[in-house]
């Protein structure tokens, strides 16, 4: 018999683990060091969705519900991207997730196809190009520069499309670098995708954190797509909803179709008490004009502009991040790798970021940086690293 890890799934065993978790675990063993790596919202949930999850516990319901999701929730959601970004749905175009990360995996097993390609816009969340090769799927980067704002062009789209090509991820407002597209560089940027058969994944996680006076832009809004997008979305950073685990898919019905009957096969539905809450945070968002959704943009943005300052101010040039919650500064002037940089100031300056390397080739030369976190943590944080370059003469 062979040995086990040779009977492994060789695509699995291939994939390297989460280069932002080491960097957690190394933060974690260094006494005094604090963290400006966390992509999660340092606020609590809303008190009253808290209460409608404690509710729906004591109230029993703590069965299945249907795979698509509660009808009431799809519902609120349809009402949602109707008011807010001006698309219809209707809610059997809806399923409900396991968090939007559960998203990505559905959309790309029911859509690819062995050998098929996606275009990914490099950087990339750590989790776009391997659930694609565990779908059996090709990579074909889109390399986004600081020059360009990590955005994508029509002339970067052209050169990436081939007769391979199955789909393209939109992922804006972006993770890792901030960056946002608004609906004319959107429409332009993704004009020859119409002249194609191919399906666009436009993941809107960050959607409600778009900053600057134009609103986020889905992109199943802009004419001749709405047809062909398949748009993932969720509670977790709008509404300081990560552990909730609740995300969901609107798009075509033959997709929806068919994302639903993987999930029927594997989670069979998401958390019962979870989409209850996540309908009470719609129906108070409808109640209240999404007040605490604007309250914590606004805060975000204070934090964004204090940091982007910070960052150039010491060298560490930074475009203007427009979206989410990251700036994504170039440490170049350092001489130093993104994983020596970050290794180094997890040790001598007590901070922890995440190198830039962890998002794909084209993140090198650059560090992720979340101000997820107070003013007074970021400030904190700051002034430690000033005092870090200047003691190694890069400042």
């Amino acid at each position: 018999m062979k040995a086990l890890q040779e009977r492994l799934n060789t695509i699995v065993v291939n994939t390297p683990p989460s280069g932002i978790s080491r960097f957690f675990d190394v933060a974690s063993e260094v006494e005094g060091c604090i963290s400006l790596g966390l992509g999660e919202p340092d606020f609590d949930t809303p008190a009253a969705v808290r209460q409608a999850g404690i509710d729906s516990i004591q109230a029993g319901h703590t069965t299945y519900t249907t795979s698509a999701g509660l009808l009431e929730l799809r519902q609120l959601l349809a009402r949602y991207y109707d008011e807010r970004f001006g698309v219809h749905y209707d809610p059997s175009q809806i399923i409900v997730t396991t968090g939007a990360s559960e998203g990505i995996d559905l959309a790309y097993r029911a859509i690819v196809n062995p050998g098929d390609e996606v275009l990914i816009p490099q950087p990339a969340y750590t989790s776009y190009v391997p659930c694609l090769g565990f779908a059996g799927g090709v990579c074909a980067p889109i390399v986004g520069t600081a020059q360009d704002g990590f955005k994508l062009t029509r002339a970067s789209v052209e050169r990436a499309l081939s007769p391979q090509t199955k789909a393209i991820l939109v992922p804006y407002p972006n993770n890792p670098t901030g960056a946002a597209m608004s609906r004319a560089e959107l429409t332009d940027a993704l004009a020859p995708i119409l002249d194609t058969d191919a399906i666009v994944i436009s993941d809107e996680i960050y959607a409600e954190l778009s900053y600057g006076s134009e609103p986020h832009c889905a992109v199943a809004s802009i004419p001749g797509f709405y047809e062909r997008t398949l748009t993932l979305n969720g509670f977790s950073k709008a509404f300081a909803m990560t552990g909730w685990r609740l995300g969901y898919a609107l798009g075509p019905q033959p997709i929806i179709d068919q994302m639903v009957k993987l999930h029927q096969i594997t989670l069979l539905s998401c958390n019962y008490t979870a989409q209850d809450a996540g309908i009470a945070a719609l129906k108070i968002g409808f109640s209240d004009g999404f007040a605490s959704v604007a309250s914590m943009r606004a805060s975000y943005d204070e934090r964004r502009q204090y940091l982007l300052g910070a960052l150039n101010d010491m060298g560490l040039t930074c475009f203007e991040p427009m979206g989410a919650f990251y700036c994504f500064p170039s440490i170049r002037s350092t001489g130093l790798s993104s994983i020596d940089f970050s290794e180094r100031l997890i040790h001598e300056g007590k901070v922890a970021v995440i190198p830039g390397s962890g998002f794909g080739e084209a993140g090198e030369g650059h560090v992720r940086i979340s101000y997820a976190y107070s003013l007074e943590h970021l400030q904190e944080c700051m002034r430690r690293m000033r005092a870090w370059l200047q003691a190694n003469g890069w400042l």
